[in-house]
């Protein structure tokens, strides 16, 4: 495929990946042009999918076009396909499908300057939605939903933040279910100072979500399926008993998005330990004649919490870092990330939402900061979301496009 523009591709158009190509938008010289692999139809705002899983008539508000991330008359590109593998020298991002590009040939590569990875981790759904266009998704929403509706009981597995989410929004909508989170550590949220646990266990008394830490369970191979009318005994490791259920919910594990870069350059790209893309401060890969490679967000091993916000630092870093090096800057001029203290803003019911951070032990901070309100909305502020990353809204039936 001839192009005069040099290629600058960003696989994964989440938030991290968009927040990428907005700071690249900002700065690329005109000599190269973004090119972004996401094989989603539209921007998935995963923080709404807990919510959105258990309470109906939103669901579709948390899919939203892309067609508002790149001007129309922009050299640049969304790609819809599925990144596969990838090589250097040649620079070639290989993609599951073949795509048509402007001079009417179509390719199932694309020949790359710099490329940033920003393909984050997978979770089971509803962390993560297994469809790619958003009728499919919508309908797997609401599927749950109904599952949910006609239970009496819901076991959520796992005391991270989808998994929280998820307790404290069924038994608010549902305060007649038995709600229980079963947890393999006594405290939920790892990462974070024990005072966001105290918050949640406070939380889940108020609400009556059952909570049993210290607890591993024995997950069948392909999970739990739904029965409506039957229980699903789920089995506690060690013997330590059985609990029942009419719904399971497994809000557990992160998996990176890595297959395709190993596919690639093999393993030994990965922290072997985790699975996660070894980098330098730089955000550049690790391992001479990586150079032109940067991952950014959760994919990656740089130390920092997985969350989105580091992530969106992460990526301005290697956006800007690429541009120093498109211009002629040599290693020694690139910008370092900073590992900064962990930090979420996470819902606790339909209206109550805590804003956390662990203290600042360099500056000699002791104690977190904590900040709880009550004034949070059922749809979860959606217009606003759709109001920085989507075409404006006019009418509700701008939420189905």
């Amino acid at each position: 495929m001839a192009e005069t523009l040099l290629n600058v591709v960003v696989v994964g158009g989440s938030y991290v990946g968009v927040a990428t190509v907005k700071e690249l938008l900002s700065i690329l010289p005109t000599t190269h042009r973004i090119i972004l692999v996401e094989p989603h139809t539209h921007f998935h705002h995963l923080f709404a999918f807990p919510r959105f899983s258990i309470l109906p008539t939103h669901e579709h508000k948390s899919f939203i076009p892309y067609t508002s991330l790149f001007p129309s008359s922009s050299p640049h590109k969304i790609i819809h396909a599925r990144a596969t593998s990838l090589s250097v020298n040649p620079n070639l991002l290989q993609l599951d499908r073949s795509i048509p590009f402007s001079n009417s040939t179509s390719s199932t590569e694309i020949p790359f300057d710099y490329l940033i990875a920003a393909t984050g981790t997978t979770l089971s759904f509803p962390g993560t939605m297994p469809f790619d266009s958003k009728p499919a998704s919508i309908k797997s929403l609401q599927s749950y939903q109904e599952q949910i509706a006609r239970t009496d009981s819901v076991l959520i597995i796992g005391g991270g933040a989808v998994g929280v989410q998820m307790a404290c929004d069924t038994k608010e909508i549902y305060p007649e279910k038995k709600v229980v989170l079963v947890h393999s550590r006594e405290r939920v949220m790892k990462g974070y100072e024990k005072g966001l646990d105290e918050v949640i266990q406070r939380r889940f008394k108020e609400l009556g979500v059952d909570f049993f830490g210290g607890k591993r369970v024995k997950i069948p191979e392909g999970g739990f399926t739904f029965e409506e009318g039957k229980e699903i005994e789920v089995e506690m490791q060690g013997g330590k008993g059985v609990l029942k259920a009419g719904l399971v919910v497994q809000a557990t594990g992160q998996k990176p998005n890595n297959g395709w870069i190993v596919k690639g350059l093999g393993e030994g790209v990965l922290n072997e330990r985790n699975g996660f893309v070894r980098v330098r401060k730089t955000m550049q890969f690790e391992g001479k004649g990586y150079e032109r490679l940067f991952a950014v967000g959760d994919c990656n091993d740089s130390g920092a919490h997985k969350a989105a916000k580091p992530g969106m630092v992460q990526g301005g870093v290697a956006a800007r870092n690429v541009v120093r090096l498109i211009k002629g800057g040599v290693e020694k001029e690139l910008e370092e990330y900073e590992v900064g203290r962990a930090g979420i803003h996470m819902t606790l019911g339909l209206k109550r939402h805590v804003l956390f951070r662990n203290p600042d032990m360099a500056k000699g901070e002791t104690e977190p900061f904590v900040e709880t309100k009550d004034d949070g909305a059922e749809d979860m502020n959606i217009e606003s979301v759709w109001a920085r990353r989507g075409p404006a809204v006019t009418s509700p039936l701008d939420y189905h496009l």
